[in-house]
């Protein structure tokens, strides 16, 4: 095969893409690369090597064909043939990497705001497209195309999960943050306080109502709004001594304390909650759709 410098120069593409796919093709056991010589197709008859990666291999799994001896074992005593056996794994295995090309945000048009913030947070963090899809288009997007996992929140999982399971994909739900420093932070406040809520989502906003309620009942004044709502939110943040927001909320509050300066009092302390999503639910998708945990 010709080097790598020599195929970017050939293709125009950077070395480090022609690298990355090299890698993937041996990885896949298409091509061979022998040090001090080159890269060569492999001969597929040739039985391939398989190499423990070093994260598995520090994770303490130390004899991979083990493990695969005693799922083969398992389906053998449970009845299966080898051949049915073959064909039960690479089904799984296909399933899995059909689910892992994609992830589908979804919550209902209404609250479509949760699926953004989660959206947001997970983008980053996968080596996949992520995107927002309204809960009800979410049938004909899988219609068109059934690779993908479909990712919600916990109050919308059993709709979804029916929707997944008619289209032989993955449902997961996320586990939200619990926010507890900013739920300290309010049951510290002295009653008769005035506390803004702004959020992209109107669901967050109708449970913080609640836990809020439960936490100090009619202690404190409480106002919500969504941040596309300019006189209301207006309207809180000359009443609010504090204001809770979410990461995409801030800018535009900030936004809103500038222009509106004059008009206020007294300029509220404002309090952004970093994280939508609680610490270790990102991992746990990604070992979920076949990515490596961080």
């Amino acid at each position: 095969m010709p080097s790598t410098r020599q195929l970017a120069m050939q293709t125009g593409l950077h070395r480090n893409t022609i690298s990355k796919v090299y890698r993937q093709l041996e990885t896949d056991g298409v091509v061979e690369a022998m040090a001090g010589s080159g890269i060569y197709v492999r001969d597929q008859q040739k039985p391939r090597e398989i190499k423990a990666p070093p994260h598995i291999r520090n994770r303490g799994v130390t004899d991979l064909d083990r493990e695969v001896r005693k799922c083969v074992d398992g389906l053998l005593n449970a009845g299966c043939t080898l051949q049915q056996t073959r064909e039960l794994i690479t089904h799984e295995i296909d399933w899995r990497l059909r689910c892992g090309a994609r992830v589908l945000v979804s919550t209902p048009r209404e609250d479509i705001g949760a699926s953004m913030l989660i959206a947001e947070e997970l983008e980053p963090c996968l080596d996949v497209p992520v995107e927002v899809v309204p809960m009800e288009e979410l049938e004909s997007i899988l219609e068109s195309s059934s690779n993908g996992t479909v990712v919600t929140s916990r109050y919308f999982l059993q709709p979804i999960e029916e929707l997944a399971k008619k289209h032989g994909v993955r449902a997961v739900a996320v586990d939200l943050n619990d926010f507890r420093k900013e739920l300290d932070m309010l049951k510290e406040l002295r009653p008769g306080s005035c506390v803004g809520l702004v959020s992209i989502s109107p669901g967050i906003l109708r449970a913080a109502e609640i836990i809020l309620h439960s936490m100090r009942g009619n202690e404190m004044l409480l106002m919500t709004a969504t941040p596309d709502v300019g006189s209301r939110m207006l309207a809180l943040l000359r009443a609010s001594s504090h204001v809770l927001c979410d990461r995409p909320s801030l800018p535009i509050i900030e936004q809103s304390l500038r222009q509106n300066r004059s008009q206020l009092m007294r300029m509220p302390q404002v309090h952004c909650a970093k994280s939508y999503l609680s610490s270790d639910t990102i991992n746990l998708l990604r070992k979920e759709i076949g990515l490596l945990a961080d």
